[in-house]
């Protein structure tokens, strides 16, 4: 069952990567594939009671590859770690079939609860960027792509791609017919909108409105001039008529 899953991963690498050029190569010079197999070593061993001998495991596996994952994580079928370095998986973290993740991943927890779930649980067919930070005991959904340096800290729905600090949804979701999407190197795809277009955008929309409001209220006020009150100069000659009318009256 272990070598079919590493022969499975290897396979996995050659088809998302076309950098590999045959699972020699894999086996012997990808830090991605070298850090599944210390884990699923340590993994075996954390299962079987002997922690102190699974994280021992694990440490050898983080100082060959730069990639720690920790001996009590879950990790699927046909996962990539593609380039790795820095790539931090916790205790708690699930990671489910067909994942991709890049160089400066984190599965992170948010709690200090001990044996407690405090890290992510990462759906099937996911793609996390590099750089981006995955905070929390929530789930990310499948197929869902996490942008590079994006920090994920609530639930992510299937098929939603997540940007920015804190990660928000954009773009369109996958309709639950529509066939499954193609693998897309580091989460980038077409639909994902630049964010400084887009408040820009929203600017020039703020600014047209505006335009138009002022437009109207001018043509307003040039149809339907307001009554000037006099000013005190107006009011003083005012005054001096009417008290002159007022005296020649009397006169007559």
């Amino acid at each position: 069952m272990l070598l079919k899953n590493l022969r499975e991963e290897i396979d996995a690498t050659l088809a998302r990567d076309p950098a590999a050029r045959s699972r020699l190569e894999v086996v012997l010079c990808y830090p991605g594939f070298h850090a599944l197999v210390w884990h699923r070593l340590a993994h075996l061993l954390w299962e079987r009671g002997w922690l102190l001998a699974g994280r021992f495991v694990s440490h050898i596996g983080r100082m060959l590859t730069g990639i720690e994952i920790h001996p009590g994580a879950r990790i699927g079928k046909r996962v990539f770690i593609d380039h790795g370095m820095g790539v931090v998986i916790g205790e708690t973290a699930e990671v489910g079939d067909d994942v991709t993740l890049y160089q400066g991943v984190t599965l992170g927890g948010t709690s200090l609860t001990r044996g407690a779930k405090r890290h992510p649980t990462i759906g099937d067919g996911v793609i996390v960027s590099s750089g981006a930070q995955v905070l929390g005991p929530f789930r990310v959904g499948d197929e869902a792509r996490i942008g590079a340096q994006a920090v994920v800290l609530s639930e992510v729905p299937d098929s939603a791609t997540m940007v920015g600090i804190p990660a928000r949804p954009v773009g369109r979701r996958s309709a639950p017919t529509e066939p499954k999407p193609e693998f897309q190197p580091y989460a980038v795809c077409g639909d994902i909108p630049d964010p400084i277009a887009r408040a820009l955008s929203g600017l020039l929309d703020e600014v047209t409105s505006l335009r138009t409001r002022v437009a109207q209220l001018e043509r307003e006020s040039t149809q339907h001039p307001p009554a000037r009150d006099p000013g005190p100069v107006e009011q003083s000659s005012l005054r001096l008529v009417s008290a002159s009318a007022g005296n020649g009256k009397d006169n007559d």
